[in-house]
């Protein structure tokens, strides 16, 4: 098999981020104090050497890039101050761009200016159109799908869906084949017998279960100054707090409709803020403002190695976060204060603005790890089920 050689990768790279991997003598220090190197991932000299010698396509088909979880300490140990944990990040950036054929994520990514006109036209695009379609403003009652009608909220969020699923699924498609093909897995090795289909099923709940929503090595080996720092701030707590904040909104949306679509409520119903799914939609939207609030913080103060270096992507990913999770509490108090603010319309027309530009970018931001991570981990767990089988 051909393997073809990029002469041109470390200096594609150095556009993501500010990776000084031409100083990295591969001496071994980071993947030595790398709580996660194992027999099967060896982060992150590995992957170094990947784009030291130009595979391309080797890099971007790493399980290792999705499975770091950017704790620093290989940067903090590197006598070279080759900054390893920076040239992950980068090489994570890479990757997306990599994967999203529509060029949209290496314009992000590699041209702020463009990048940023681009997020600021989307959103204004969102706001005029919503604007445009608007109708009545009650005086008496905030009757927010009156102002804007669900019909046509759901309409554009349907088709904005369809989109952003072809290009995640094209991308996620493509690595998930990448690292198959690495790794040696194929379709029968996950499903041609009981066996198989047990080690399928456990590395499943290890990507979805024990690692995305449990946080499991993030907590127990990622934890290097983790002892001197209050709970409330660790870096697993809020990375954990912002994700089920996100599944949580989501979780409580999907409810919300289902419920609209077999009568049992309308959507935009009011109902005492201990209704199942308000309370629900609250406790979530309180977990993700205070997950997103404190990676603001941590980036802004640059506490940990992670928050060294920040691209306008990673504060665009945090604003729109944050704007979507603060406009929603503001919707939420409008709703119950009484009588009816009239600036409660217009902050339910920014909300759907920025929410709508949140999904929008999703394959093209680092929103991305959201899709790609759960993929390298059930690799990662079909991996680490062999070689315990092995012992």
């Amino acid at each position: 098999m051909t393997t073809l050689v990029n002469l041109n990768l470390i200096t594609d790279l150095q556009m993501f981020g500010a990776a000084e991997i031409n100083a990295c003598v591969s001496c071994g220090n980071c993947t030595a104090i790398c709580p996660l190197s194992d027999n099967d991932s060896t982060f992150p000299r590995r992957v170094i050497r990947l784009a030291q010698v130009g595979l391309t396509d080797d890099l971007v088909s790493s399980k290792e890039l999705w499975t770091c979880y950017a704790c620093g300490m290989c940067t903090g140990r590197c006598p070279q101050e080759a900054d390893p944990g920076e040239f992950m990040a980068t090489a994570r950036r890479y990757a997306i761009a990599h994967y999203d054929k529509s060029g949209i994520a290496r314009i992000m990514y590699t041209k702020p200016v463009i990048g940023a006109a681009i997020a600021l036209a989307a959103g204004l695009f969102f706001a005029l159109f919503f604007a445009a379609v608007s109708g009545e403003r009650s005086q008496t009652s905030l009757k927010l799908f009156d102002f804007i009608s669900y019909p046509i909220i759901h309409t554009v969020g349907i088709i904005l869906m369809a989109v952003v699923v072809l290009f995640s699924a094209l991308g996620v498609v493509l690595l998930a084949r990448n690292i198959a093909k690495r790794d040696g897995v194929t379709w029968k090795s996950l499903t041609g017998s009981k066996a198989a289909w047990k080690r399928t099923g456990k590395a499943l709940w290890y990507a979805l279960g024990i690692e995305s929503l449990g946080q499991k090595r993030y907590r127990e080996d990622c934890v290097d100054d983790e002892p001197v720092v209050p709970l409330y701030r660790r870096r697993w707590l809020i990375h954990a707090l912002t994700i089920w904040g996100f599944l949580g909104l989501l979780l409580a949306t999907a409810i919300d409709y289902g419920m609209d679509m077999f009568g049992i409520k309308a959507t935009g119903t009011w109902v005492p803020l201990w209704y199942p799914v308000r309370l629900l939609g609250t406790i979530a939207g309180l977990s993700l403002m205070y997950g997103v609030t404190w990676f603001f913080i941590n980036r802004w103060q640059k506490r940990a190695e992670s928050s060294q270096h920040s691209l306008p992507t990673d504060w665009l990913f945090l604003a729109l976060l944050w704007v979507t999770g603060l406009t929603g509490f503001l919707i939420e108090v409008a709703l119950y204060v009484g009588p009816a603010p009239l600036w409660g319309y217009w902050v339910f027309l920014v909300h759907v603005a920025v929410a709508m530009e949140l999904v929008l970018f999703l394959p093209f931001s680092k929103f991305a790890h959201a899709m790609y991570r759960p993929v390298a981990l059930f690799f990662y767990g079909l991996a680490r089920d062999r070689s315990i089988s092995s012992v």
